[in-house]
């Protein structure tokens, strides 16, 4: 890593030549960096996106680990992990179910007549949680299997699912 190979020579002697060019090669490259993000508006859109897309995700698993206001009190390590694993674990879960749900909805929509748009879908999001009781009581029936999935829904193009209901 640049940031390691600075660190040692900054160790030996900021006056170091090496040191100093290579510092200055990274502010250039910076700097263009910075250039670009500013002069490339379709760059900092797609930046921004991406970015709180990231924020969303993380902002909705901080929800769901809301236990200790999701600190990790435990200083062992095997023990953080599996807060973290089982995290993202019921993460995934409740995700998968939230789109499970819009997809039968959206297939419903298109069964009455109602036009769905790709726009409309691409507005969605996986993140909803106003129909989880986070404080409820939760009862676990395994007896009674929910239904096989439909392959569909696993589809990584919601437009495909919309052409394939639209013309079934």
């Amino acid at each position: 890593m640049p940031s390691t190979i600075l660190r040692k020579l900054g160790n030996y002697s900021r006056k170091n030549r090496l040191y100093q060019v290579f510092r200055e090669l990274g502010r250039a490259v910076r700097t263009a960096v910075l250039l670009r993000y500013i002069s490339d508006r379709p760059l900092r859109i797609h930046i921004t996106a991406s970015t709180n897309k990231v924020e969303t995700y993380q902002d909705f698993q901080q929800w769901i680990r809301f236990g200790k206001e999701g600190v990790l009190e435990e200083n062992d390590l095997l023990e953080m992990e599996k807060l973290v694993k089982f995290t993202q674990l019921v993460t995934n879960a409740i995700m998968l179910s939230n789109v499970l749900d819009m997809s039968a909805a959206i297939r419903s929509l298109l069964a009455s007549g109602y036009v769905v748009t790709t726009q409309a879908v691409a507005e969605l999001s996986p993140y909803l949680r106003q129909h989880i009781a986070r404080y409820g009581e939760w009862s676990v029936d395994i007896v009674d299997a929910p239904p096989p999935l439909d392959e569909r829904a696993f589809a990584t193009d919601l437009v495909t699912i919309l052409l394939q209901d639209s013309v079934a």
